[in-house]
């Protein structure tokens, strides 16, 4: 299932490989949690806080963040991941309705509503592990080799079982 497919760890690991490639960068994680708990308003701030590498509080409307958005990074190339984003509302909340970033910029958006996706570019569908790759990559992260010890392979066989083709 979609959900299922370790859609955060894909999007961490493609954010920090890349983002120094970028003149303005943010991973903003828990979207959904975030305009739950503190608003529209405070996950702007956050947002520019993070982007533009200073403070940024007391925004009011979501329309003085988009306008500072437009200002501060029209001409940048820019680097987002919105993770688990749950609404329309959430995105255009973020990056306002007209986002008009500078050349090469891209955002990723994850989400288990693929419905919310239906005008970006590109989708990807991430693939599970086979069984070799996800015992491989497992071992490399938890022991740091691939030459396991008896004990690591019987542990990593149940790692690799549990985890059903996401071992990170």
């Amino acid at each position: 299932e979609w959900e299922e497919w370790g859609k955060t760890t894909i999007a961490r690991a493609v954010y920090e490989e890349i983002a120094c490639q970028f003149e303005a960068y943010c991973f903003l994680e828990n979207v959904k949690e975030g305009f739950s708990r503190h608003g529209a308003i405070h996950m702007q701030e956050e947002l520019l806080s993070r982007i533009l590498k200073e403070k940024v509080r007391s925004l009011g409307t979501l329309d003085k963040g988009s306008k500072m958005i437009r200002k501060g990074l029209a001409k940048k190339k820019v680097f987002l991941v919105l993770d688990d984003v749950d609404n329309i509302d959430q995105i255009e909340g973020l990056l306002g309705k007209q986002r008009s970033f500078g050349c090469g910029s891209r955002i990723i958006i994850t989400t288990r509503d693929v419905q919310l996706l239906n005008r970006v570019d590109a989708i990807y569908w991430p693939k599970f592990l086979g069984d070799k790759e996800a015992r491989d990559l497992f071992m490399q992260y938890a022991f740091r080799t691939n030459k396991p010890t008896r004990d690591h392979k019987h542990l990593t066989c149940h790692a690799i079982e549990y985890a059903r083709g996401l071992p990170l």
